[in-house]
């Protein structure tokens, strides 16, 4: 019998037509789509006229859903994955499905798109030729004020993800860790209200001290002699 093939598909971070044609192909061919979020995936299916089965899978899943996967994979069903936003597996759930369906044989087929990792770096300004991703911190201060000690003596630039009501205390440590830095930080790329800070680590954090966080941020940190630079 034929196996399946699990189509892990890139969808858009914010605008619903930075959706690629391939993405928008495979998601309309598919016997079946598994989403981190069925609301948000059942948004973009309905705005491409697309209606296909849907099912959940995300981080607090149990072993079942998995198992359910692979089950229809391995009886010939071709299945598409699809995280909130972005490319699965980044700082998203997705590895233990694609680890399982590999060990089991199925072809895993990527269907590439955007990333808010990429999407940040590319207008950053920072050198993008290498640069450490660390996603999300840890949430519990001393132990991300630990962490960010060790990255603070990385040469390049560093990416980093960060919730809304935790913003505001990572730059504090930002600021107290890194010292003389610059940073670039954005919100809800590519949608209406799209929002780019780039600055000094104190001009950042001057900025976002009034404000009430809302979305999800992206944070690039830059120490090295460009940091030193205005501009």
């Amino acid at each position: 019998m034929r196996k399946g093939r699990l189509f892990i598909v890139g969808t858009p971070i914010g605008n619903l037509e930075d959706i690629t044609l391939r993405a928008l192909k495979v998601l309309g061919d598919v016997d079946l789509i598994v989403a981190e979020d069925t609301r948000r995936i059942l948004k973009l299916l309905s705005h491409f006229g697309i209606s296909k089965p849907v099912i959940s899978y995300h981080e607090h899943s149990g072993r079942s859903r998995i198992e359910r996967i692979t089950s229809d994979l391995l009886s010939g069903k071709d299945v598409a994955y699809v995280c909130d936003s972005g490319m699965p597996g980044i700082s998203d759930p997705g590895e233990e499905l694609v680890a399982e369906a590999s060990e089991k044989g199925i072809d895993v087929v990527p269907i590439p798109g955007v990333s808010a990792l990429t999407t940040a770096m590319s207008i950053s300004g920072f050198p993008g030729n290498k640069f450490h991703f660390e996603g999300f911190l840890p949430r519990r201060k001393g132990a991300r004020r630990e962490r960010l000690k060790e990255l603070s003596n990385l040469p390049i630039p560093i990416v980093l993800y960060e919730a809304p009501h935790r913003i505001k205390g990572t730059l504090s440590d930002i600021h107290d860790i890194f010292g003389d830095c610059r940073v670039f930080l954005a919100r809800e790329l590519t949608k209406l209200h799209e929002e780019k800070i780039r600055g000094s680590i104190e001009e950042v954090r001057s900025i976002v001290e009034p404000l009430k966080p809302r979305g999800e941020y992206t944070i690039v940190i830059w120490k090295g002699d460009a940091a030193k630079k205005k501009g």
